[in-house]
């Protein structure tokens, strides 16, 4: 599984979606164990190469799919991200982004689920606020090929512990 880092800035609703983050993170792995999520993580597909679907001749398109944002709000009132993904992939994009965070995006992890069934060969990244390796293990499991790390709110050792999780996933 492939990792995209985004540069090191601070801001106060980052701050803010990390500690809602930090905060649901318990619950979830309450109601899914670790162990069990490593299971599912193993009975995923492998994953497609991210880095080559990009590497690929010509221009490489990593298209998003996004309901909502905490500074535009609704984007899309009638969602529906394999229609969205569907657009994409026959516009030429190499790779899909789904966003999974909850309250500042509306997303889920069954719009990745739902997007990676649409298009098993198609590569899909989990865009989240990612910073625990439970985080990985759910976003293989959902069938993501990649993972977005945010480089402002991880520590060095942080990203290298997800990045090393992430390509030991493949």
């Amino acid at each position: 599984m492939s990792v995209t880092n985004k540069s090191k800035r601070r801001g106060t609703i980052l701050d803010e979606i990390m500690m809602h983050h930090r905060e649901q993170l318990p619950k979830r792995k309450r109601e899914v164990p670790l162990a069990d999520l490593r299971g599912f993580a193993q009975l995923a597909p492998p994953p497609v190469d991210f880095a080559a679907a990009l590497a690929k001749p010509g221009v490489s398109l990593i298209a998003e799919c996004k309901k909502a944002s905490p500074s535009k709000g609704l984007i899309v009132p009638k969602y529906d991200p394999v229609a969205i993904a569907t657009a994409y992939v026959r516009a030429g994009a190499r790779a899909i982004s789904v966003l999974t965070d909850g309250r500042h995006f509306q997303g889920s992890l069954a719009h990745l689920r739902d997007v990676k069934e649409a298009f098993p060969q198609t590569p899909v990244l989990r865009k989240d606020f990612m910073f625990d390796p439970y985080q990985v293990y759910e976003a293989r499991s959902a069938g993501a090929d990649a993972i977005l790390l945010i480089a402002a709110v991880l520590s060095d050792s942080q990203i290298s512990e997800l990045q090393a999780l992430a390509a030991s996933m493949g």
